[in-house]
């Protein structure tokens, strides 16, 4: 598999979350697709196919039948592979627990800001290996796009929130309780394991990103609460599965079917290391990331 579906549809969308969101209702000419990454390969194969006239294909985050960890994840090669496809908008659908009383389980949350826990950076980066760049994140998600996921939303019914802050862990345990409220004494709203790496890295792949954040639960703080389960937390991920399609399959045809918006051209003024020292091998690595620096 070459990377790249032969037609002549606008850029592609990526949609990256559980393995059942691309059982959406108008989904035609479905097709798994196996490709192979520099970064090895990744979570499972990727689902194509046409919807509502666009090009998408979904990633199951976790691998069907949830088999890796967040730690585990392999984040490089699943944004690589999104990116050699001719994707230029990503939503990313992920559980996350509530750190906010009024935010509840089954509500939908988009944020705006991350704030990194995590341990494995150096692995959140398509850079290094002789080309350094620098990718301005002050603003780390999508505006253009997560303003069509807010108008979804409402018009589904969801209860949805605009803006907030993830706090990104590790995991794969959930936090204790003494963490917890020192997420919600620094002003956190939610906590989640898996999607500020998707979202550097496709920042560095001059993709839009913007997440769909959908509340499984209460952290611990809330002694009023069952301590959270992954049991609880599943009973309310099925839930939420069909309110992200029902979202997915209405903002999908208002992606914009142009790659005109700032994060498009991330690149510009982010690489520090001149052309003509760019090692060959790291070059064609990130082909699909630097190709219109490669022009002429």
């Amino acid at each position: 598999m070459d990377g790249r579906m032969a037609d002549t549809l606008p850029p592609a969308i990526g949609i990256i979350g559980g393995s059942g969101l691309y059982e959406i209702e108008g989904f035609e000419q479905p097709e798994e697709l196996e490709i192979t990454t520099p970064f090895g390969p990744p979570s499972d194969k990727l689902v194509g196919g046409v919807l509502a006239g666009r090009r998408v294909y979904f990633l199951p985050r976790h691998g069907r039948g949830h088999r890796i960890l967040p730690t585990e994840l392999p984040h490089r090669a699943n944004l690589w592979a999104l990116r050699s496809l001719g994707v230029r908008h990503v939503i990313a659908v992920t559980a996350v627990g509530s750190l906010r009383a009024e935010y509840h389980p089954r509500d939908v949350l988009l944020p705006d800001q991350f704030f990194d826990r995590t341990s494995r950076r150096a692995e959140h980066t398509f850079f290094g290996r002789g080309i350094v760049a620098h990718v301005a994140f002050a603003d780390p998600l999508s505006a253009g796009l997560r303003a069509l996921l807010k108008q979804a939303a409402a018009e589904q019914g969801a209860r949805v929130h605009d803006g907030g802050t993830y706090v990104c862990m590790d995991g794969p345990a959930f936090s204790t309780r003494a963490e917890s409220n020192a997420h919600r004494q620094l002003g956190f709203d939610v906590i989640g394991m898996t999607n500020l790496p998707e979202a550097k890295l496709a920042r560095e792949a001059e993709m839009a990103l913007a997440t769909l954040a959908m509340i499984t639960d209460f952290d611990c703080w809330k002694t009023d609460e069952e301590h959270v389960t992954a049991e609880a937390v599943m009973g309310h991920v099925q839930a939420n599965a069909a309110m992200a399609k029902a979202i997915l399959a209405c903002v999908i045809p208002r992606i914009p079917k142009d790659a005109g918006w700032p994060e498009h051209r991330s690149l510009d003024g982010s690489l520090m290391t001149p052309r003509q020292l760019w090692p060959e091998s790291t070059t064609q690595e990130l082909r699909p990331l630097l190709e219109r620096f490669l022009e002429g």
